[in-house]
């Protein structure tokens, strides 16, 4: 039986980020999920607040210079990597000059205003990895998407780049946490978000932009979905209990690692992905 790959796409690792749920997740996950004897690569933000000195990022120029379209607007990707040494795993940081050049995550450090682009920036975080993943050539069995910021890439595996054959038989986990936002998305979020391969009916659920609506979509369009926080909105929980596709329910730290590696074999054996 083949060794499984397992692309992790966070919102937030730590050490690169303050410490919080879902930052440990994206750091522990899949340190854990290599150790069990799966494949993993990891991407996450380059976000402005995080230190490229003290955390040794580089630029990876072979995998730089593409640009990405978002609302008719070129904007360069920037691949950069680090390593987490007790982890022996390295994370890529998708960058942009024009989305991640500031102090915050997705508030303002400074103002604690809610950055009004960060519909584009969510956009451009999805598409970013996918491209540089596609010019890695390393195909993914499961791609695990922790965060709302990661939201589109189910809607891209299923459409646009479904039909790449690095991604042709990925399956897509999402899971939901406890990071609520309390604005709106851009209102033109649903339009942005479209390109080649992608129909208005694709991206219908994407057009109600909240904190809630977006984790619905994603989970309407991926092929599993994880419970990661203990509670969840009430909305959100609803919807999970009532979702008729494989399932993970929330594990504590304790426990988290192995039951993700079972239910991630659970999906590839249903789908008969890990073959001789």
């Amino acid at each position: 039986m083949k060794k499984s790959r397992v692309l992790f796409i966070s919102q937030e690792i730590t050490p690169y980020l303050e410490e919080s749920e879902l930052s440990k997740v994206g750091r522990i996950l899949p340190q854990g999920i290599q150790e069990l004897g799966k494949e993993i690569r990891t991407f996450m933000p380059k976000f402005g607040c995080i230190n490229e000195r003290r955390n040794q990022l580089h630029e990876v120029i072979r995998l730089s210079g593409m640009n990405l379209i978002i609302n008719d607007t070129d904007h360069p990707l920037i691949i950069k990597v680090g390593s987490i040494q007790p982890a022996r795993m390295q994370v890529y940081f998708i960058d942009s000059e024009d989305f991640f050049n500031r102090k915050g995550v997705v508030n303002c450090n400074e103002t604690g205003k809610f950055f009004e682009d960060n519909d584009e920036r969510a956009i451009f975080f999805a598409r970013g990895v996918l491209e540089t993943v596609k010019k890695l050539g390393w195909v993914p069995d499961i791609i695990h998407c922790h965060g709302w910021m990661t939201s589109l890439v189910p809607l891209y595996i299923k459409t646009s780049y479904g039909k790449d054959p690095i991604f042709a038989n990925s399956k897509v986990v999402y899971s939901i946490y406890d990071n609520e936002f309390d604005k709106n998305l851009d209102n033109n979020f649903a339009e942005k978000a479209l390109m080649d391969g992608i129909t208005p009916d694709d991206v219908a659920d994407f057009k109600k932009t909240s904190f809630v609506d977006i984790n619905k979509a994603a989970m309407n369009i991926s092929d599993a979905v994880i419970k990661a926080s203990e509670k969840i909105h009430p909305d959100l929980e609803n919807h999970f209990n009532n979702i008729n596709k494989p399932k993970l329910n929330y594990h504590d730290f304790d426990s988290f690692v192995q039951a993700h590696s079972d239910f991630y074999d659970e999906i590839l054996e249903s789908a008969n992905v890990l073959q001789d």
